[in-house]
């Protein structure tokens, strides 16, 4: 799906996706990127206006999002933007350690040479994004690496899972790849250990993926902590 911002409108290029599913990644990115920020109240005739599209078009996509865990309704308030905490946030990195583990072992186990190198090409393209200062760019290219290697446990009970937990953690890792004050030397860390992984996977070895796995998603939770902690401490 492609958007264009201009001023308060989302322009929805009409693709092969359904509309429905264009509207909701739209409304996903600018929760994600902090447009609809924090506690930001969603009524329907603004995201209309926004997204020029119909209300019955809105409503599924507010459904889908509340389901997600990225807005509450309010009594007598509606729909607003739910608030990030550092509770939730250890929560999800601990399910997302679990689930992303068993999906790296699987993938070690299943995988070809034709899915490797798909994941060496998503590895380079993450690398590449990592040297500019485009963090949303960085962050799709993270997002492609994880969906190979999820696609690659042929598991569709794990992958439904993971895409459940995935829906609600695009906003921390955003955080972890968005935030202006990010470690770079984490962005090293983490191609270093994605290449680590490829070679697990590589040698079929389900153990050294899990492994490698947890210890990259434990990493990225700590780096999270960092900023919270850091907001919390300027404010």
């Amino acid at each position: 799906m492609n958007t264009r911002e201009s001023g308060n409108t989302v322009n929805i290029e009409r693709q092969a996706a359904p509309l429905r599913q264009q509207v909701l990644e739209a409304l996903r990115r600018a929760i994600v990127s902090g447009r609809l920020a924090p506690g930001q109240r969603l009524t329907e005739r603004e995201l209309i206006e926004m997204m020029g599209v119909s209300r019955t078009v809105i409503r599924e996509a507010l459904r889908q999002i509340e389901a997600e865990g990225l807005i509450e309704i309010i009594p007598n308030k509606g729909p607003v933007v739910r608030e990030l905490s550092a509770e939730e946030a250890r929560d999800l990195y601990r399910i997302r350690g679990v689930l992303e583990g068993l999906a790296a072992r699987l993938c070690a186990e299943k995988s070809d040479a034709t899915m490797i190198a798909k994941l060496e090409a998503a590895l380079r393209a993450i690398e590449s994004a990592y040297k500019g200062t485009d963090g949303e760019l960085a962050l799709d290219a993270k997002t492609r690496f994880y969906e190979l290697l999820y696609a690659a446990t042929a598991s569709e009970s794990l992958k439904s899972m993971l895409a459940t937990v995935q829906a609600r953690f695009w906003r921390w890792r955003a955080v972890g790849h968005t935030h202006p004050n990010r470690a770079h030397d984490r962005l090293n860390e983490s191609v270093k250990n994605l290449t680590l992984l490829i070679a697990a996977i590589r040698n079929k070895d389900g153990d050294a993926a899990e492994r490698i796995t947890r210890e990259e998603v434990n990493n990225a939770a700590a780096e999270v902590m960092r900023l919270i902690a850091a907001e919390q401490k300027s404010s």
